[in-house]
């Protein structure tokens, strides 16, 4: 079995709760009321800093230069359309500079503080233990909403759009790939250090589903 499979399976249960979401759900079929979404975009948007910092780590602390390109690809991806998507969202949605400039979540900080932890380790398998969270779960759920219908608001459609097709499959596919290679060349210490931030990160992701789908909830 791929390092990676035994990576997800060592957290399923999260796994599964993350990737199989209400929030999700609601995104696909355009129900989520637009003040989850809101609040999802605003904090979501403060990882981006923070991930193209570890991607660019991951990078240069790609063995070859082969290794290096695709995930240069990806994040020339990340910095130009995404980041406009983010842009374009924020200002359909009519969120303020006020609103936008808001502190980072709980559960936002976490995952900030992850991706910052991963990016400091200078240990490679560290940094893509986090980056293959972050895709490859994206990429697991979105992928159930591909027929979304044809009238979908375009910050639903489209967010859905970056993360699944033929170029985002890659970039995961590459992602795990990398992992999966070195492996079997890590100490028994450095493999389970990546495995705890795996374990880490898909908690973090789940949690930042449920803080936004709490977004306006009564108890």
């Amino acid at each position: 079995m791929r390092a990676t499979d035994t990576l997800r399976q060592s957290v399923q249960s999260d796994w599964d709760a993350a990737t199989d979401h209400p929030f999700c759900k609601a995104l696909a079929d355009g129900s989520l009321p637009l003040d989850k979404m809101r609040w999802y975009l605003v904090q979501d948007y403060k990882f981006v800093d923070q991930f193209v910092r570890l991607l660019a780590t991951t990078i240069a602390h790609a063995p070859t230069l082969a290794d290096r390109v695709p995930a240069a690809q990806f994040l020339a991806l990340v910095t130009s359309t995404e980041n406009t998507y983010f842009l374009r969202s924020l200002d359909a949605l009519e969120v303020s500079e006020n609103d936008r400039n808001v502190p980072a979540a709980p559960a936002t900080r976490a995952f900030q503080d992850l991706m910052t932890e991963a990016r400091t380790s200078g240990r490679y398998e560290q940094m893509l233990a986090v980056l293959v969270v972050a895709e490859w779960s994206y990429l697991t759920w979105a992928d159930r909403y591909t027929t979304y219908d044809a009238d979908l608001p375009f910050w639903f459609a489209e967010w859905i759009d970056l993360h699944t097709g033929k170029g985002f499959e890659s970039v995961v596919a590459y992602l795990r790939e990398q992992l999966d290679s070195i492996w079997v060349e890590l100490s028994d210490q450095q493999q389970a250090d990546a495995t705890a931030m795996f374990q880490r990160a898909v908690s973090y992701e789940r949690a930042f589903f449920d803080a936004a789908y709490s977004v306006g909830h009564k108890d």
